[in-house]
């Protein structure tokens, strides 16, 4: 087990690296394909009073004319040490881990960023919960009751929220919810630390809309699990052996019909983490999503960079946490 564990978080290091490169050479390097120059770049940093000596600093500083592999370690030593760079007689220092200064509020990315992450992670969490317990336990039993009326209904239910998008259900919940019936009159995010209660009630319809999407998707990959997996041989032994029906579902059934769920749930929660754009923005939360797509909008190069980086980040954690899940789940995982 512990071998195991080792080779997985090696592994995760690396692959960090890979999409660490991957990205820098993204905004660094295509660019520069395209035809765009480092005095381009600059001046973007510099801003609209861009001088030639400025632009000449901005360059001189960040090593825009150093060579590429240079440039990559000066990106990845900032990330991990921070930087610090100097204009003349003004010194700016870039803390760890340092994405760089935004091209419009000339502000440090990462506290930004940080101080949005509590939003996102507040709604991928909760959301997550809604749509594993109750995608999980529809799907066990439409799974049992196949062909009821039950079934029927719960998958056509899924049917509707696989295909309907989150920016339609959301609209549709808080119309009725908020506008037609005044259930809530103001929904914002409200700090944990502040309101629980606020925070907790405030957050339920962005919930409910981002988890009916994956719910659904989870209760038909479930059902699907759960009936090839209760025809296997080893249930029917199970059975022989006078094993409790809630002993043979739970222990041998469910247990072996989890690891696609584990799998998806892994890649679904950290691209959540990385910004639930479309809940954020039908909701106004200021969260990370809303970040990026004002980023974007603005073609502010190093808040989607610093985006970027922090969702492939949680992406892979979140991976390497599934890869640890499959040895708790199958223990045959341990010795592949």
């Amino acid at each position: 087990m512990t071998a195991y564990i080792i080779r997985r978080v090696i592994a995760a290091i690396f692959l960090v690296l890979v999409v660490s490169a991957v990205t820098f050479l993204i905004f660094f390097w295509v660019p520069k394909l395209g035809g765009q120059t480092t005095t381009q770049l600059a001046t973007q940093y510099v801003g609209k009073d861009a001088n030639p000596e400025s632009i000449a600093a901005v360059k001189k500083n960040l090593g825009l004319d150093l060579p590429l592999y240079e440039q990559y370690w000066h990106f990845i030593k900032a990330i991990v040490m921070g930087a610090h760079y100097k204009f003349g007689p003004d010194a700016a220092t870039c803390h760890r881990p340092c994405f760089g200064y935004s091209f419009k509020s000339h502000v440090e990315v990462w506290p930004e960023i940080k101080q949005r992450i509590p939003i996102t992670v507040s709604l991928a969490i909760g959301a997550a919960v809604i749509w594993v317990v109750s995608g999980v336990a529809i799907g066990v039993v439409s799974a049992l009751k196949r062909g009821t009326v039950f079934d029927r209904v719960s998958m056509g239910v899924a049917l509707a929220g696989v295909s309907l998008p989150i920016f339609f259900t959301g609209l549709v919940l808080k119309g009725l919810f908020v506008y037609k019936w005044q259930v809530w009159s103001n929904i914002q995010y409200v700090g944990f630390e502040s309101d629980p209660v606020q925070w907790a009630s405030n957050l339920v319809l962005p919930w409910i809309s981002l988890a009916f999407l994956y719910s659904a998707l989870y209760a038909r990959l479930t059902r699907a699990g759960m009936l090839e997996t209760m025809g296997e041989d080893y249930i029917r032994t199970a059975r022989a052996k006078g094993l409790p029906e809630r002993t043979v579902v739970g222990k041998h059934g469910l247990r072996a019909a989890l690891t696609p769920i584990v799998t998806i749930f892994g890649m679904d929660f950290g691209l959540l983490i990385g910004g639930a754009v479309l809940t954020e923005t039908v909701f106004s939360f200021p969260g990370v999503g809303a970040y990026a797509v004002q980023a974007i909008t603005d073609n502010d190069l190093p808040k989607v960079l610093g985006v970027t980086i922090i969702a492939a980040v949680f992406i892979v954690l979140c991976n390497l946490v599934v890869d640890l899940l499959y040895a708790a789940i199958d223990p045959r995982v341990r010795f592949s």
